[in-house]
């Protein structure tokens, strides 16, 4: 059971001790991710991610590797469009050790300026990175045209030309800016004290409360965009509107993706990949944002397959909109939402996670039990009328990248026009 309390200055801790465990995770959630960044600024708090493991006043970063190997610990931190998370996994009996070298990490940096231009090397060697993995662009670009002219449009990792302008100190100013008591999360989960919690109290009480960021609502714009590369296979990225994180719906959402394309007894993989033999791998999923979302299917293929298999994803998909699931289907749907809900939470670190990322999106945290519950909820009825609302044809979007037609060509081929 998941306990909170929240300090004068805005920082929600939230506890869940786990007896039968020996091991503690901690997570220090920051509700400001790329979506907060103004265009000059796009990829700031993923530089910060990798700044804050660069050294404090009192550690190096060879100090910070040293301490965390020294106690057995695994530390690490990533940046989405909308938070920002710094976590350790620990013995209990190094919990505060761990907790010494995180808070340090967090609000301590040095931000030295040799270490701003070293990093900022391996940033863009993880830019390469990223437009070197073809699934991973293919959805960078779909989001970049759907959500044009919005935060959400634009890449975490952020660009050369802005990563060329951060300094130490313009990037030591933004962490000032964003990491602010109203908009931090402090999770801890598995073996601890009260000493432990004594000292979270303490050391997050002396965060400045700040002020909430505006945030600049997104809407969902169908598009189509095709990315020209040297590869074998065409990466397609089809999409429909989605639904919020935070939408009642989202549970339906789940048990109708995994019903289309969440596993190998799926319609798409069924149909497209067992059936046809088209591809190799092909699944679907929904990315929620606070006020927007995105679902999607994704497939890789060979040029001369993808327009049968465009054909034939718009057969499956409108097969379930117009008759929807069979109960068999929907069981299965349920029963393996459920599974993965339990034994996704059988760890400290999944727990913490958990914890704070639903605290922080969502200002509640459901046991267990209610997800569960939620997912038994979900009827016949609820996936076919999800299935109506969200695959509209003149809604569509598609996102190749590959040896691709013009973009055009693949509207013609996802709408029949």
């Amino acid at each position: 059971m998941c306990s909170i309390e929240t300090l004068p200055n805005g920082v929600r801790i939230v506890t869940e001790r786990i007896d039968t465990v020996r091991s503690a995770a901690l997570g220090i959630w920051i509700g400001g991710g790329s979506r907060e960044e103004t265009a000059a600024e796009s990829g700031a708090a993923h530089f910060i991610e990798h700044m804050l493991f660069k050294g404090t006043a009192t550690r190096s970063a060879q100090d910070i590797a040293r301490e965390t190997d020294a106690i057995g610990g695994q530390m690490n931190a990533f940046t989405t469009k909308e938070c920002t998370c710094f976590y350790a996994r620990v013995l209990d009996e190094h919990l505060a050790q761990a907790t010494d070298i995180l808070c340090d990490m967090v609000y301590h940096s040095a931000f030295a300026q040799s270490s701003v231009e070293t990093e900022r090397g391996v940033i863009l060697e993880e830019i390469d990175m990223y437009e070197d993995t073809p699934d991973d662009l293919c959805a960078e670009k779909l989001f970049g045209a759907v959500f044009q002219g919005s935060p959400l449009a634009r890449p975490i990792l952020g660009v050369p030309e802005t990563l060329a302008t951060m300094t130490g100190d313009s990037l030591k100013a933004y962490h000032h800016s964003h990491y602010r008591g109203d908009n931090t999360v402090v999770a801890l989960a598995g073996s601890f004290t009260e000493a432990d919690l004594a000292d979270l109290r303490q050391r997050f009480s002396a965060l400045p409360a700040g002020q909430p960021q505006p945030v600049e609502p997104a809407k969902y714009t169908p598009a189509f965009v095709a990315t020209p590369k040297p590869i074998e296979q065409n990466h397609l990225t089809l999409a429909f509107p989605g639904l919020d994180y935070n939408s009642p719906r989202r549970f339906a959402l789940q048990l109708l993706s995994s019903i289309l394309g969440g596993g190998v007894s799926s319609r798409l993989f069924q149909q497209v990949r067992e059936q046809q033999g088209l591809c190799y791998s092909i699944y679907s999923y929904g990315a929620g944002h606070a006020d927007t979302g995105v679902f999607c299917i994704y497939t890789a293929l060979n040029r001369d397959t993808e327009a049968k298999a465009l054909a034939t994803i718009r057969q499956v998909v409108d097969q379930l909109r117009d008759q929807g699931p069979t109960s068999e289907e929907l069981e299965r749907a349920r029963e393996q939402s459920k599974a993965n809900v339990i034994m996704g939470l059988e760890s400290t670190q999944a727990r913490m996670s958990h914890a704070g990322r639903s605290l922080l999106f969502s200002g509640e945290i459901l046991t267990p039990e209610a997800i569960l519950a939620a997912y038994d909820a979900v009827t016949r009825e609820d996936v076919m009328a999800l299935a109506r609302d969200l695959f509209q044809w003149d809604q569509a979007s598609l996102s190749a990248v590959g040896q691709v037609r013009p973009a055009e060509a693949y509207r013609a081929l996802v709408l029949g026009a």
